[in-house]
């Protein structure tokens, strides 16, 4: 009897998370948020859109910045992998990521969606640090950690200024009207850990 009691207790509840559906639901937010905007999306189109309830969404995730920086997040996580390139190598990996998924369609303009609603939806700019920005800056710094270990910067570099540089190169770059190329990467790069 009390082993029955257990099994009762360990077996989980409700019907098991399709990753399909998981899949849909961040596939159509992510093309509401660029034909409409975050502010005009809405949980109900996505419902509507998607083909599956308010429930649904909500079993998964708890509003509407949550679900969009999932989507966002989503992207990321898809990059291709870095594993086997170390240091400075690996920075440009990781760079060439970053160029990839701005030169999407609607890339740059997602992450000017989102900083226009940082003053209303903080919520969403802070699901955009923590799942977004915060990861991709801590793979660049450790990459480039590495890279001081292996004698390719100086030792006295200073990491979080040389992410800040990298990185925000992209936003200038795309800012002034210039374009990126894949060579960016390499002259950013070559420039910032030049030993002079």
């Amino acid at each position: 009897m009390q082993a029955a009691i257990q099994t009762a207790k360990i077996k989980p509840t409700g019907r098991p998370r399709k990753p399909e559906v998981e899949a849909r639901i961040l596939d159509v937010t992510m093309q509401l948020m660029c034909e409409e905007g975050f502010s005009r999306m809405s949980i109900d189109g996505i419902a509507v859109a998607a083909g599956v309830s308010k429930p649904t969404i909500y079993r998964r995730w708890s509003g509407k910045a949550d679900i969009a920086t999932a989507a966002l997040e989503r992207l990321r996580l898809a990059e291709p992998s870095v594993e086997g390139k170390h240091g400075l190598d690996k920075v440009r990996a990781l760079l060439f990521n970053f160029r990839k998924s701005l030169l999407r369609p609607n890339g740059m303009a997602l992450i000017g969606v989102v900083l226009t609603e940082e003053r209303h939806n903080p919520e969403l700019m802070k699901h955009f640090r923590e799942r977004i920005v915060k990861p991709r800056r801590e793979m660049v710094a450790t990459a480039l950690e590495e890279a001081r270990a292996m004698g390719e910067i100086q030792k006295h570099a200073d990491i979080d200024a040389m992410v800040t540089m990298l990185i925000g190169s992209f936003y200038g770059r795309y800012l002034s009207g210039a374009s990126i190329p894949p060579g960016w990467i390499i002259r950013i790069v070559d420039a910032l850990v030049c030993k002079g």
